[in-house]
């Protein structure tokens, strides 16, 4: 079993990216030029490489390969993005690595291609790419390129290499687990060996609401391969087990007119086998509440009120304030609600509310995460 985290730094020792390792300081796919840009690469690296794996680290420093991370990113649909734009698409797995100078909050991307050993190519237009484009890798670019059937395979054995050198051992195993129970001691942590073979470590804070036991600040890792599986420190999360799988239930809080509401977002199932693999599966629970029209509007309008004084500089009072950290999943319910230029004005308040509130620019890209799960299933 690959350890993760030695992985990314045996690929961070070659310094330059070439034909089968790309490194990004961060990506963007909810953007329609970030996301052209990430299936651009995906295809080249998946072109470049037919015989072998290829990688795309993300949050580190071109220039001197400094580690800074990026936000955690869940987004367990990300292969049907790939599926979508790419004819041929290869298996495509994004995981989060947790390195121990990081804060919480920040992990390394590590974007995992496996190709099909058939040629890939946009399937469609998107951004400034034509469908049907083939892109390969020219050192350390991608770039569109016409097929060449004699592309020779000269990367199998440095992959293979650095993958052999990048193996799990009892050691990495067990420091990474006194590392988890040390670092999250205030948060309950616990683990569980699986099989035999797998790992798990988690933590969360307790509550329980009746008869229900629910989780906040989860942090959940497979320590065998040093990956994060989820980190949340605004939702609740149901937590169950067995011997054979785990798993997760996330809910979400959407605020509307001074109430609010716990809705189940999403089950994750983590099922072990007994040789020495597992698999993850994930299910879209969230159904969106669906309100009156004229309430909407009436709500839609104040957030738009509330955009512009932003936009103005303008002193928010003490509802506004309170409106403002509801205003990034309230525009998210109209936008479910059809409201569609709902999702227009959410991106427009991006920028102002970084600058204006960092709780209120945590809600904007709580409400970007769901919006993305829902779009991708």
């Amino acid at each position: 079993m690959i350890n993760k985290r030695l992985l990314i730094k045996n690929l961070l020792a070659h310094n330059d990216e070439n034909s089968f390792y790309d490194k990004k300081r961060k990506i963007n796919i909810d953007q329609r030029e970030g996301k052209a840009k990430f299936l651009k690469h995906v295809c080249a690296l998946s072109n470049s490489n037919p015989k072998n794996n290829s990688y795309i680290v993300i949050g580190v420093e071109d220039e001197d390969n400094t580690i800074l991370g990026v936000d955690f990113f869940d987004d367990s649909k990300i292969q049907n993005l790939i599926n979508a734009y790419l004819t041929n698409p290869p298996i495509v797995q994004y995981e989060n690595i947790p390195f121990p100078h990081l804060s919480d909050d920040k992990v390394v991307g590590l974007v995992t291609i496996r190709p099909l050993d058939s040629l890939t190519s946009l399937r469609k237009n998107i951004w400034k790419y034509y469908g049907g484009t083939v892109f390969f890798r020219d050192g350390s670019i991608s770039m569109p390129k016409i097929f060449k059937s004699d592309i020779t395979d000269v990367n199998s054995k440095i992959v293979e290499a650095i993958e052999n050198h990048s193996q799990n051992n009892i050691q990495h195993t067990l420091d990474g687990v006194f590392t988890f129970l040390n670092k999250r001691k205030d948060y309950n942590p616990k683990y569980k060996v699986f099989k035999e073979y797998f790992v798990l470590c988690w933590s969360g804070q307790k509550k329980i609401v009746g008869k229900e036991t629910f989780y906040s600040r989860v942090d959940i890792e497979m320590v065998n391969e040093q990956v994060r599986l989820f980190f949340s420190t605004l939702d609740e999360v149901e937590i169950s087990y067995n011997e054979d799988r785990f798993k997760i239930i996330e809910y979400v809080n959407l605020s509307l007119q001074n109430t609010s509401k716990y809705y189940p977002l999403e089950e994750t199932l983590i099922h072990f086998e007994n040789n020495a693999s597992y698999t993850i599966e994930t299910n879209l629970l969230f159904e969106a509440p669906q309100l009156d029209k004229k309430v909407l509007h009436h709500i839609y309008n104040a957030n738009n009120a509330l955009l512009e004084k932003l936009k103005k500089g303008q002193k928010l009072n003490t509802n506004e304030e309170v409106d403002l950290m509801n205003l990034p999943e309230t525009y998210l319910i109209c936008y479910l609600n059809n409201f569609h230029e709902a999702i227009d004005k959410l991106t427009e308040a991006k920028s102002f509310l970084k600058t204006y509130s960092k709780d209120a620019y945590l809600f904007y890209k709580e409400s970007l995460r769901i919006l993305r799960k829902v779009k991708y299933s």
